[in-house]
């Protein structure tokens, strides 16, 4: 097999690839020989079909599926011989096909860069430092206590918080616009839900009350065409809730999974599940900034564009799925969800996986079995049955192979914070989570 190499530019390479024609044309024989044998066709006895008919018969196709293998195996073989790390699928290019003479292509791809892993020694972490107040466990527990009750009607002026009905019917200059009328609408106030103002404009208005409200449309706001607009809006209130907190009870207790020790032990639970989100947020936080610590550090890594490629179409289809996608076959995922809203994300996310995975060569990490462990039965204690969770992590090698992957990046991460200035930041419980979330969206 003859192969001569072309760097193009950058990562891209051009690979010549020569086969000799015997390596074609006896595989292309051996396979009409063998289908010879069962073969059936008008005239001829079983396995008796000659080969100048097979040939004329089948030789066509039967070259064709042997030529896409070929040329796939030879490539492989190439690769490896020219010492080579392709980065995406190859773009084959045939030069000759031609039976009996050797084959010829041309195969275009781009390769993994070589990553010079920087000395990050002195890179600054805020580490949150929070714990988790009585005053914190009561407010989520009066979380749950909402998301348990129930709405029931009063007869009083309407108060933040409060589940209100209403119609109104919003004008510009005179004229009603596009999606500013409504009737029977239900609201929360204090949800946020509606422009500056409007929510605001219902506080203190009692059932059969109408009001109107002078407001403005935000300079940000979606509509092109209401963008810093002037409004007024007629409101009538129809009816106004509020919400009944369910009892602190067995039956609430029980339906957040805790069947024994009363109020006392559903805080001592819930307690321990704040403890458990702080500590992972607080690890959150601090990873994100290593991560970008990372990145800022390897500025000049090239980056192969099939990878980035890949990577915005995983991140297309996630977020299709979390939107509940459904009938993808029939939409153009690339007009609804465009490359753009993902290249820097996918950019970023390829380079720190390609210098992830040089650091962890270069510091020699494994993914320690008792580590793996023990993040496998972190995962499963929120569940109700943990060690069914934890066999079937061990069960399925995919999920098992994803939480080995999270151990190896949390030990380079230990690694490089070892060479970090950490600062501690006293911070809430809620500012240490809020910070971690906001990290995560960046």
């Amino acid at each position: 097999m003859q192969v001569s190499i072309e760097t193009t530019s950058g990562l891209e390479r051009r690979l010549t690839v020569g086969v000799p024609a015997d390596r074609v044309d006896s595989e292309v024989n051996n396979r009409l020989q063998k289908a010879a044998k069962d073969v059936r066709l008008p005239g001829f006895r079983p396995g008796k079909v000659p080969m100048k008919v097979m040939q004329q018969r089948f030789g066509a196709g039967v070259r064709q599926e042997v030529l896409g293998e070929v040329m796939s195996q030879s490539f492989q073989e190439a690769v490896v011989q020219e010492n080579l790390r392709p980065a995406g699928q190859p773009s084959i290019e045939p030069r000759n096909l031609e039976a009996g003479k050797d084959l010829e292509y041309v195969a275009t791809f781009e390769v993994f860069p070589d990553v010079d892993v920087q000395d990050m020694a002195g890179f600054d972490v805020e580490r949150p430092k929070a714990e988790v107040t009585e005053a914190d466990v009561d407010n989520i527990i009066e979380v749950f206590r909402k998301q348990q009750g129930n709405w029931g009607t009063v007869e009083r002026a309407a108060q933040d918080g409060d589940k209100v009905n209403i119609d109104y019917a919003g004008t510009r200059d005179g004229e009603a616009f596009d999606g500013g009328t409504a009737e029977g609408s239900d609201l929360e106030l204090g949800s946020g839900r509606m422009i500056p103002g409007f929510e605001d404009g219902i506080v203190g208005m009692s059932a059969g009350e109408e009001k109107t409200l002078s407001l403005s449309f935000p300079e940000d706001y979606h509509a092109e065409e209401l963008k810093g607009a002037a409004v007024e809006f007629k409101v009538t209130l129809n009816s106004v809730e509020e919400m009944k907190l369910a009892e602190l009870d067995e039956a609430l207790f029980e339906s957040y999974g805790v069947t024994e020790g009363g109020e006392e032990q559903f805080r001592k639970e819930v307690s321990e599940n704040m403890g458990r989100e702080l500590r992972n947020a607080v690890e959150s936080r601090v990873k994100q900034q290593v991560m970008d610590a990372v990145v800022d550090a390897h500025e000049g890594v090239d980056i192969p564009q099939a990878l980035i490629a890949q990577e915005v179409d995983a991140m297309r289809s996630q977020m299709f799925q979390q939107f509940g996608g459904a009938g993808a076959q029939d939409m153009d995922l690339k007009s609804l969800l465009p490359d753009e809203m993902f290249a820097e994300n996918a950019e970023r996310r390829v380079k720190l996986g390609l210098v992830l995975s040089e650091m962890i060569g270069k510091f020699d990490l494994k993914a320690d079995a008792d580590k793996v462990r023990e993040t496998i039965e972190e995962l499963a204690s929120t569940y109700e049955q943990p060690e069914e969770v934890v066999n079937w992590y061990y069960s399925n090698q995919e999920q098992l192979s994803s939480v080995e992957s999270k151990v190896l990046e949390d030990s380079v991460v230990e690694k490089l914070l070892e060479g970090a200035n950490i600062t501690d930041k006293e911070c809430s419980y809620q500012d240490a989570l809020a910070q971690a979330q906001a990290g995560a969206q960046n």
